[in-house]
């Protein structure tokens, strides 16, 4: 009798376990230094809403052009940056500016952003070159 009445609500509590598994990858980025960490998890909480990087389980751009907000940011699993871009475009509301929040990051944090970006941006990216000068606001991007 105690079975039958429990059977539900562990029917229940599995399945919410299974589908709250479902899509979320979460952080894989373990063993670095504690900058690299940090801006993982910085990353992770702040950024994965528009951007996508696998490595932290981000899926924030549009998977298809035809289908992207006007803020949907860049997917870094296929975009190479470097430290120096990637710091610009953080106070400068990105690259075309005003559409990254301001204050996203700020400070020590930008940084720890940038250095993490610096290492994982472009996993995908196929014979992408990046140039490390800071771009600036006419570039486009």
């Amino acid at each position: 009798m105690l079975l039958r009445r429990s059977l539900p609500i562990l029917l229940i509590a599995a399945a919410s376990f299974v589908l709250a598994a479902c899509g979320s990858e979460g952080n894989s980025v373990t063993g670095q230094s504690a900058a690299i960490e940090s801006g993982s998890q910085l990353f992770a909480a702040r950024c994965a809403g528009c951007h996508t990087l696998s490595v932290v389980g981000a899926e924030g751009s549009a998977a298809k052009v035809s289908s992207a907000e006007r803020t949907n940011g860049p997917n870094f699993n296929t975009r190479k940056e470097c430290y120096e871009n990637v710091v610009y475009a953080i106070q400068n509301g990105g690259f075309s500016g005003a559409i990254m929040p301001a204050n996203i990051v700020v400070g020590k944090e930008s940084e720890q952003v940038a250095a993490f970006l610096a290492k994982y941006a472009g996993s995908e990216a196929m014979g992408s070159t990046t140039k490390c000068a800071p771009k600036s606001a006419n570039a486009g991007g």
